[in-house]
Order: C-alpha cells, then sequence, then structure tokens
C-alpha cells in the first residue's frame, strides 16, 4: 500500500497529505521491518488559503505511509519509467557533455542560404525562467536523450507564431493517442494546441518517445550496484572476508558461535576492523585474497559504464574510460570529430528542425553553429582558403563571413578588406 504526497496549487487551492490510512501493518509493524512512522496516518487534507496560484502548477511526490522502514525507499512517482530513473555517473556525465555543448553553439536563422536576422526567441525563449539560450537548450536536449522532451508556447506573437516558450518535464505531460493523433493533458488541462513534442525515437501507434537508455536499463542497475558496491566496500575499509576452518567436527550451534565472535571482534564498537585476531583450539581463518581491482569488479564496470556511454553517443575517452590505445593529438582529435558526427550533428538537425517547424514560418529554419567544436587551427583554415579562394569557390567576403570578421550582409570596412587580404595573402 502506498501513500500520496500532494502539494497543487491553482486558483488558489492547496492539496497536501502525506500518508494514508495505514493497514494493519501499524498493529505489528515488525512483520515489514523496523518500528517507523514517517508518515501521516491522517490521510489526505484539502486547503483553501486563498493563496494566488502565481502560475504554478501540480506536484505529486510519493511518501512512506505509517509504519514504513526506514530502510526501504518510496517510488520516484515523478520519475517513472527508466529513462527516469536515477542516473549513474557516467550516464550523468555523457547527457551533460552532449547537452552542454550542444546548447554552447550559437543558434542562428536560414532562409534559403540566408543568415536572417534571429528571432527574439533565440536569445531567451523565456526571460521569466531561464538567463539565456544556453540554459533552455541544455534542457530540451537534455530531456531530448532521454527519450522525449516538451516545450510549451507560453505567449504567441501577433502573427500566431509562438514568442516565448519554455521545456515541461516529461513525468508532467499526460499523453494519449485518439483518432490517429496524439492528445495533450496537464491534470485535465487540454494543451494540444500549445505543446511542441520531440520525440528520440517514435512510432506512429506510441504516444511517447523511446530515449537510448530504455533498451540499456540492465546496464544501468549494473553499473549502479556495482557502484554501491564498491562504495561499500570502501566503507569497510577494504577488509578481505575470510573462511573459518576447523580440523575438529563442529556441530550447528558452535559454528553460528564461532561466526559470530569473529564478527563481534572483527567490528567492535570503536569501528576498528584491522585489528589482529586471535585464534586458538585450531581455528584458522583463511582470507579470500582478492586484489583491489578484482574486489571492485572493475572490468565488469568499465564494461557496463562503457555500454552506457555509447547507448549515449559519447566516446568511452571523453568519459574517462580506458581505451585501450595510447592517446595522441591527432587521434584525440579525430575523437571529437566523430562525436560531432555521431552523435551532435543527428541530435541537433532532428531537435531544431522540429523546433523550426513549430516556431518559424514555412521556408525558414534555425541552425546551431556546430564549428567551433571540430574547427581545424587557423593555420588549417587559411591554407584551406587559399586553395578555395584560387580555385573560385569561395570570395574574400565569404570567408570574412566565415571567419565572423563581418556580419553577413554587411558592407566590409576597410578594416575588413585589410584582415581578408592578410588572411588569403593577397589572393583575389
Amino acid at each position: 500500500m502506498w501513500a500520496l504526497g500532494f502539494e497543487y496549487i491553482g486558483n488558489g487551492q492547496w492539496l497536501t497529505g502525506a500518508g494514508a490510512v495505514p493497514n494493519n501493518t501499524i498493529e505489528n509493524p515488525d512483520s515489514v521491518g523496523p518500528t517507523y512512522n514517517p508518515g501521516d496516518p491522517n490521510g489526505v487534507e484539502v486547503i483553501d488559503d486563498d493563496v494566488p496560484a502565481e502560475g504554478r502548477m501540480a506536484a505529486v511526490v510519493p511518501s512512506p505511509w505509517d509504519g514504513w522502514p526506514a530502510s526501504w525507499a518510496s517510488p520516484q512517482w515523478s520519475q517513472l519509467g527508466p529513462k527516469f530513473n536515477d542516473l549513474v555517473d557516467v550516464a550523468w556525465s555523457a547527457l551533460d557533455l552532449n547537452a552542454s555543448v550542444l546548447s554552447a553553439m550559437p543558434v542562428y536563422r536560414v532562409k534559403n542560404g540566408a543568415v536572417l536576422p534571429s528571432s527574439a526567441w533565440m536569445s531567451n525563449p523565456d526571460p521569466g525562467i531561464y538567463s539565456g539560450w544556453p540554459e533552455f537548450a541544455k534542457q530540451l536536449f537534455w530531456d531530448y536523450q532521454l527519450g522525449e522532451a516538451f516545450v510549451m508556447r507560453m505567449s504567441a506573437s501577433s502573427d500566431g507564431w509562438p514568442y516565448s516558450f519554455r521545456v515541461l518535464p516529461p513525468w508532467l505531460m499526460n499523453v494519449e493517442m485518439e483518432a490517429g493523433r496524439r492528445v495533450y493533458t496537464i491534470g485535465k488541462l487540454d494543451v494540444t494546441d500549445d505543446i511542441l513534442h520531440i520525440r528520440y525515437k517514435s512510432t506512429s501507434d506510441g504516444a511517447r518517445g523511446v530515449g537510448p537508455l530504455e533498451s540499456g536499463g540492465a546496464r544501468m542497475v549494473t553499473a549502479a550496484v556495482l557502484a554501491r558496491y564498491a562504495s561499500e566496500l570502501a566503507q569497510g575499509g577494504g577488509i578481505p572476508k575470510f573462511v573459518l576452518e576447523s580440523e575438529e567436527e563442529l556441530t550447528p550451534e558452535t559454528s553460528n558461535t564461532l561466526k559470530e565472535q569473529w564478527w563481534a571482534s572483527r567490528m567492535d564498537d570503536l569501528g576498528t576492523p584491522w585489528k589482529p585476531a586471535v585464534l586458538s583450539g585450531g581455528i584458522k581463518a583463511h582470507p579470500l585474497q582478492l586484489n583491489p581491482q578484482e574486489m571492485a569488479l572493475m572490468e565488469l564496470s568499465q564494461y557496463a559504464e562503457s555500454r552506457i556511454s555509447n547507448l549515449l553517443g559519447v566516446p568511452g575517452f571523453l568519459m574517462g574510460l580506458p581505451s585501450g590505445d595510447p592517446m595522441t593529438y591527432s587521434n584525440a582529435s579525430s575523437l571529437f570529430d566523430f562525436h560531432d558526427r555521431r552523435k551532435l550533428k543527428p541530435d541537433a538537425v532532428h531537435v531544431m528542425s522540429a523546433l523550426s517547424n513549430w516556431a518559424l514560418p514555412r521556408g525558414q529554419s534555425a541552425e546551431l553553429n556546430r564549428d567551433e567544436y571540430t574547427r581545424p587551427s587557423l593555420k588549417e583554415r587559411v591554407e584551406s582558403y587559399e586553395k578555395l579562394l584560387a580555385m573560385g569557390v569561395l570570395s574574400r567576403e565569404e570567408i570574412r563571413v566565415m571567419e565572423r570578421f563581418v556580419d553577413a550582409g554587411a558592407a566590409p570596412s576597410e578594416d575588413d578588406l585589410v584582415a581578408a587580404e592578410a588572411l588569403t595573402g593577397g589572393a583575389s
């Protein structure tokens, strides 16, 4: 039996509570563990305090019922599904790397290959909640990698296109398939006309998106268990386990007594398990010898983390995982290029195309400038520009734009011409 804790703020109504009427474990709390009373046995209470809602939304969180053991965790209802479970550190790091790099890329608007002035939302989609485009973009790409991202229009401009919008947490949205189309609701409020739903992987008959970590649920569990095991091993001082042997046959009672005495002597009140043991009567202790790597199951842990990193499109080297080969500048740089081609470009194209079709008129698109992530050195760029200029593929003005010496469409100044001439060696 689960109890619910609610906090609903809307129209001046607050719904709070932390528990439900407990079951018969209250009469016999030892049936589920040590006596523990964290919940509210009085159930749910509705309070009307006439406090303005201020646009805040409902939040539903679980709490233990009265008598729930302290060692038992309550379900994370705000994070249902494998894609919302607590992330192991390597998954969190990979998601953060992808989202951070993509959110740092400048966004611009183009039409038929020409760069247009940026829309207002390209600097900050919602000034009331975001500090700028990077914060919004990081939330957007983070949720997208977990399977699906929801963007809600907060206001529209005079031409009807979205003027401000924000990312909503996926657990808040209820999505249903009705008559071959998706219908979106928040509680009982239908928000279908104001929602952009960007799915990592989708099907025509599925309401929700599916992320790469869905297929890696078992590896996520494995990595979490191994990390917990290593932590518990470190907390125990890294003391290996022992087998007690006796030349005489022992009765079950004697064996249990000997085992408890050994444990008590090794784990006394002072917490000093490294104290030497004293044995007599022919009893011998044989430690189960394991080196630190074997004790922490390093190879299995690294394999699980490598697979998780690969699911998220990040080379293991970028996550600090061993690659087996010494890294040089050349192959390290190629990893960044591979990361961009394998993960960043597909994600950027998918997300920005969906955002463009939703927030911009037909024919216009919002794109991310990914050049900085894998941009060659200035020397390599100059050599390439010289060849392209000699072939007539690029002009000096186009090179100035590419190097950000001048904005697209602006008339070049004398300083721009001098800089471009220096960059191209005077070629025309």
